[in-house]
This record gives structure tokens, C-alpha cells and sequence, in this order.
């Protein structure tokens, strides 16, 4: 069974491994291996807990940490699966969990900022494109869905 819950500060290197195998095993078919390397540099498990402190966190557990996602109101924030759990329906999970929150606290729509290899799922979960970006770690799409 699939938890999803608030991460603890002891988490932050299984979360840490997670994003990294991501961007490793996922992320590296749409981008070349320095961005990959920077962006697994940034998300050191030092820094996921700096960023848990900074906005609400939350891990899908099932025999480990299986998937993350983070937010700050409607914006959506460090949304990574484990590769072996891709399919499974664990960042369905962990979106509706975080759409949920926002639309409770009376929020209109959610946005997020996805990478090329995470655009196609934003959108199968009802997110448009809103507009491109550039960011340090390459081309970002920005997707905003509804939640009325």
C-alpha cells in the first residue's frame, strides 16, 4: 500500500537518492550530462531538508521512498518518482495529495515548471502549458490546471 506522507529530516537522503536516480536513469534522455550532474549536485540530501524547512514536503512510501513532491500554495515544487516506481501511479498520488491542500486553502489553480522529460505527465494529469522559460538546468515548460 502506498502512503503518502510529510517528510521527516531523516528522509532527506533516501529523497535525495530518489531524485537522483530520476535524473540519472529518466532525465538524461532530454538533457546533456552536465545539466544532469548540476542538477544532482543541487539536490543533495543537505539540501532537500533545507528545502523541506522551506515549504511543505511530502514522500510516497511503499517499501521505501518511492516519490516527492513539494509546494508553496498553488506552486508545485521537486515532483520526482523513483524509476522503478514510474507507472505505478505514485506522482498521480502525490499530485492529487498537493491539489487537494491547495484547493482546500482556496486556491483557483496550481502551477508548476517541468522539465522536458516531465512534461507529458503534467499534462495526462490535466496541466497546460502556460509558457517555456530558461532556466540553470535547461528549457522549463510552465503548467497551470485548474482546481475548480
Amino acid at each position: 500500500m502506498l502512503e503518502i506522507r510529510l517528510f521527516r529530516s531523516g528522509d532527506g537522503p533516501a529523497v535525495a537518492d530518489v531524485i537522483e536516480r530520476c535524473l540519472r536513469e529518466l532525465n538524461s534522455r532530454d538533457y546533456p550530462e552536465e545539466i544532469i550532474e548540476r542538477m544532482c549536485a543541487h539536490f543533495s540530501a543537505e539540501r532537500i531538508v533545507q528545502l523541506a524547512d522551506e515549504r511543505q514536503m511530502f514522500v510516497a512510501e511503499r517499501a521505501g521512498i518511492a516519490g516527492t513532491v513539494s509546494r508553496d500554495g498553488n506552486k508545485v515544487f521537486t515532483m520526482f518518482v523513483h524509476p522503478r516506481a514510474i507507472g505505478q501511479g505514485v506522482g498521480r498520488r502525490l499530485m492529487r495529495h498537493i491539489e487537494a491542500l491547495a484547493a482546500a486553502e482556496g486556491y483557483d489553480y496550481m502551477e508548476t515548471g517541468a522539465s522536458v522529460t516531465g512534461h507529458g505527465f503534467y499534462q495526462r494529469l490535466g496541466y497546460v502549458d502556460v509558457r517555456t522559460s530558461e532556466t540553470e538546468f535547461g528549457f522549463n515548460y510552465i503548467l497551470r490546471k485548474p482546481l475548480r
